[in-house]
């Protein structure tokens, strides 16, 4: 197959282009059936004689193409309705029956806040520009009206996330006018697979009751159903969390498919890059070291600890807080005593074969180096973040 993707250089061409090129190259194996032979990338920068040639041959459009940020008002419609006009007459030259998908916009609805947009005018005038083509060639055209997108874009442009991330990662001064400020939000990753499903024609149909998405198997238009609804407030307030957790290593939640995961991902793709690295607290004695490495609000934390030959560390039992000791440098002896039946384990471990050994509440355990010359590197899990004040932690030898 091949695919022209216009608007090739901006957020969503981007990614479009880059995820189509791991299809391309067998990067991406989750897509099987979908097989691409050739990326067409048309932007500003290309020429008339470009499209001419990429209409020639191309099995599929994405056409991503437009203007939402012009200099006058005017220029939306030349933007948005004028490129889709050239784009279709020069695949109604060759007589080229792809299927072609538009990207449009929530404001085309023309309703609400929208409902004066000259930028929604232009969208609309190119959605229906579109539709009589498809009556008059018999052409399978997909119509998206994307809502707010999130993904990495310009700061100080078209997107208030985008902004936010980049003002946040840079210790920059933003303005929120409005907390309780709602918006509906498409990330990246979740368009792209959008636009995957549609290649393999297992796109979503849908129509619009005013903003709102009402999916409907015949719809006129074509949904991504994945988007999130949420207020300025609740993310700024995320990405402070995400800009102080090098410093608390409190990692918020990020559930599976929240919006928080996504938003995480999104900031870290502004952070200057004498950020990606951070300094962690090591706390150094004559026996070796002991860093905390994460927190979680409820799985407990995550350190490494770092014992010299000969070393025995632990020595201590817990009610109910427990441990993983999982050794991946050195050989190490880890011992377990019942406190109250007596009853001791032992278990060699070695970072030659790296397994998990769990510390029983209730159980007194300890971990020796077991080399002469090397030091023992362990990760250890908890199942809490230690607390000064409640340690749960009781000296005693095993």
């Amino acid at each position: 197959m091949k695919i022209l993707v216009t608007g090739a250089k901006g957020m969503v061409g981007t990614a479009l282009v880059n995820n189509l090129k791991n299809i391309r190259d067998g990067k991406n194996k989750t897509r099987p059936n979908i097989v691409v032979d050739e990326i067409y990338e048309y932007d500003i920068d290309s020429s008339p004689e470009d499209l001419d040639h990429y209409c020639i041959d191309c099995d599929f459009v994405f056409n991503l193409a437009g203007v939402n940020r012009p200099d006058n008002p005017e220029d939306f419609m030349n933007g948005n309705f004028g490129f889709a006009s050239q784009l279709l007459d020069c695949l109604k030259k060759h007589d080229n029956k792809a299927t072609i998908m538009l990207s449009s916009s929530i404001q085309a609805t023309l309703s609400g806040r929208f409902g004066d947009s000259e930028y929604g005018r232009s969208k609309k005038a190119g959605e229906e520009l579109f539709f009589s083509y498809a009556g008059e060639t018999g052409v399978k055209v997909a119509v998206y009206r994307f809502p707010n997108l999130m993904g990495h874009s310009r700061p100080k442009y078209n997107s208030a996330v985008s902004t936010f991330c980049w003002a946040v990662a840079n210790d920059e001064p933003f303005t929120v006018n409005d907390r309780s400020t709602e918006l509906e939000l498409l990330y990246i990753d979740d368009l792209i697979e959008g636009m995957f499903d549609l290649l393999e024609g297992k796109e979503l149909h849908c129509e619009f009751d005013g903003v709102e998405t009402v999916l409907i198997a015949n719809g006129r238009y074509c949904c991504v159903p994945v988007t999130h609804k949420v207020t300025l407030g609740e993310i700024v307030d995320l990405l402070e969390e995400f800009r102080v957790q090098p410093i608390t290593l409190m990692m918020p939640k990020m559930p599976k498919g929240s919006f928080a995961k996504k938003l995480y991902s999104l900031y870290l793709s502004y952070l200057p890059a004498e950020k990606f690295k951070y300094a962690l607290k090591m706390s150094v004695d004559n026996r070796g070291s002991f860093t905390e490495l994460v927190h979680t609000e409820d799985c407990g934390q995550v350190s490494i600890n770092i014992s010299k030959p000969g070393i025995t560390k632990g020595q201590h039992w817990h009610n109910s807080k427990w441990e993983l000791f999982i050794v991946v440098k050195g050989h190490a002896l880890i011992q377990e005593r019942n406190i109250n039946t007596g009853e001791i384990v032992e278990f060699k471990v070695s970072g030659e074969k790296i397994e998990a050994v769990h510390m029983i509440p209730g159980w007194t355990h300890n971990i020796i180096n077991l080399s002469d010359t090397e030091d023992l590197v362990t990760v250890m899990t908890c199942n809490e973040v230690f607390d000064p004040e409640r340690p749960d932690t009781f000296s005693e030898p095993v």
